[in-house]
């Protein structure tokens, strides 16, 4: 890592888009290159947390073993913060939606859950994840059971009151309007259906500088919100019996920053300001119910 130090009047280098379209435009960008394998990820692939594989990062994340192995291996390219699977506790018969799901591993595990009565619909916005995606389900032998669907989570391809359970893993954070995507989660859950997210949220604000790297917001940071206003904009949207767990997120950004594509931020914000900085990172699982 550059130990170096900017200057007071240093700039970021990759300034985010300020309107909602350039900012899914980036994700996109960013994303698509991760599931091409043109670029490690920056929300924890095994080169970016300490070594070992992403089977052993996922497994420090709560996963077991045992559903790992079940899911492609393709599918698990480290992009997550928690297991919302293990969360939502799924049962038998349930349908179930992903919000992002990548390249599928949350929807893998979770078709495992609900068997083959039930059904699991993954949302993604990025082209080259849908794509590695749906091949991961037919290499699987679950594409009668898991669909990939092109839209974004602020605006979801499904229909109202359809769905029993909402999962989301380390993606919410990336939305340029995160109160629309609990009003729409909660719109397609049925009554009594419930929500289950991991996702990264911080214990004070960003400076702005930081807020305006593109760099940073493409690895969980930038993009998140103070954990008062995220859930408030659960309650908000309607949910009831909102409950949350909350863990430090430093090793997850600490692999962040020892990623290549980090550079960027390194060099404009400086190692002192964003070791100070992680300390605000939070990971968290939250629950939540639609009356």
């Amino acid at each position: 890592m550059n130990k170096s130090e900017p200057n007071a009047k240093s700039t970021p280098k990759n300034d985010m888009p300020q309107d909602a379209d350039g900012v899914r435009a980036a994700v996109r960008d960013a994303y698509g290159k991760v599931a091409l394998g043109v670029v490690p990820s920056c929300c924890g692939p095994s080169d970016c947390c300490g070594g070992g594989s992403t089977v052993q990062y996922s497994e420090k994340l709560g996963y077991q073993a045992a559903e790992l192995e079940d899911a492609p291996a393709e599918a698990n390219l480290g992009l997550g913060c928690g297991n919302p699977t293990a969360l939502a506790s799924l049962k038998a018969g349930e349908v179930v939606v992903d919000l992002g799901a990548g390249a599928g591993l949350d929807a893998f595990i979770a078709a495992k859950a609900v068997g083959p009565t039930g059904r699991v619909i993954g949302v993604d916005m990025t082209t080259e994840m849908l794509g590695r995606a749906r091949q991961n389900a037919v290499e699987a032998g679950v594409a009668g059971t898991v669909e990939f669907r092109e839209g974004i989570i602020e605006d979801l391809p499904i229909v109202a009151a359809s769905v029993d359970v909402i999962i989301s893993n380390c993606v919410i954070n990336l939305s340029p309007d995160k109160a629309r995507v609990f009003r729409e989660a909660f719109r397609v859950l049925k009554p009594g259906g419930r929500l289950a997210v991991s996702d990264i949220v911080l214990s004070a604000p960003l400076p702005e500088d930081v807020k305006q790297l593109a760099d940073a917001y493409m690895g969980c940071v930038s993009g998140a919100l103070l954990a008062d206003d995220y859930l408030a904009a659960i309650e908000q949207a309607g949910f009831v019996k909102v409950t949350w767990k909350s863990t430090s997120a430093a090793a997850i950004l600490q692999g962040a920053l020892d990623n290549p594509t980090a550079q960027g931020v390194i060099e404009s914000v400086g190692t002192e300001r964003l070791a100070a900085i992680t300390e605000t990172v939070l990971s968290y699982t939250i629950e939540a119910y639609k009356p």
